[in-house]
């Protein structure tokens, strides 16, 4: 849909479509998979600036003129994206006007305050998310060759996966990306271990036992632009890998997309979400 480094117009390749704010920095159109953050030049007015840093993270300033910044509309959304099921798209402006170039897919690996001047010069505290690229995700795949499920009861590794998909606050954002890393493999765990070796779209068996004796199904995030990524278990299933293969290529993909929501709706029901 977007590739990165590519120049898109604000207006006509993202909200004729989408639809959303077509103001500031968040844009979060409503029944939309996609939360759209726009950064450039102009936080720097307000004390701040977004950037990349060290271990590629992408530091990124809530949204929030006046006084304390707070966990409402677009920094919510940003903050909840994974548990929600959200992919996070970053562009970055070229001036007023001028298209926007992307920067990828995100998620949102911790969180944290920091000081910085409000629009009237006043002190305040403001959000800086940590964002991580998708691509730095434990992977779509199954297990590897070589490593076993973890030997623990379905119900602990489901509060770890659903545990998983919340952004915590953190001082130290050079932690993000192993966060990262550790929170999609915990989703991964639970689902492949949902699973119990069965497709969760079609009822397959898998269609083999890889050398650490794991029945070898491949993970699926059914609301993502990729397989990337902490998600949350009711949005995420274990397929056979062919099914798998013609869900992203074939011409049925969304179809059988579509279905596997619907089934996840049962799977793993919203309404008896505990954890």
């Amino acid at each position: 849909m977007f590739q990165i480094g590519q120049l898109y117009s604000r207006k006509d390749h993202i909200h004729k479509t989408f639809r959303g704010q077509q103001q500031g920095g968040i844009s979060t159109p409503k029944n939309s998979e996609f939360i759209f953050l726009f950064t450039g030049a102009s936080g720097e007015h307000f004390g701040y600036e977004d950037g990349w840093n060290e271990g590629g993270v992408f530091l990124y300033t809530g949204e929030g003129q006046r006084g304390d910044m707070t966990f409402k509309v677009g920094n919510l959304a940003i903050r909840d994206a994974s548990k929600n099921g959200k992919t996070l798209l970053l562009f970055q402006t070229t001036g007023k006007g001028r298209p926007v170039r992307f920067l990828g897919t995100f998620a949102c690996g911790s969180w944290d305050w920091i000081e910085t001047a409000d629009v009237e010069g006043h002190k305040r505290q403001a959000i800086q998310f940590h964002l991580v690229p998708t691509s730095e995700a434990a992977g779509s795949g199954g297990p590897s060759e070589t490593e076993p499920l973890p030997n623990e009861a379905i119900e602990s590794l489901r509060t770890k996966a659903f545990r998983a998909a919340e952004a915590s606050n953190a001082h130290d954002w050079k932690q993000s990306v192993q966060t990262f890393r550790t929170r999609s493999k915990a989703v991964r765990d639970y689902v492949l271990a949902r699973a119990n070796g069965t497709c969760e779209l079609t009822g397959q068996p898998a269609p083999f036992t890889t050398p650490a004796g794991v029945r070898y199904l491949e993970v699926h995030h059914t609301r993502r632009l990729s397989d990337n990524g902490p998600d949350d278990p009711r949005y995420v299933a274990a397929i056979h890998p062919v099914v798998h293969r013609e869900i992203h290529f074939g011409a049925r993909g969304t179809e059988l997309n579509d279905k596997l929501k619907s089934m996840l709706k049962d799977i793993e029901p919203r309404d008896v979400r505990k954890n």
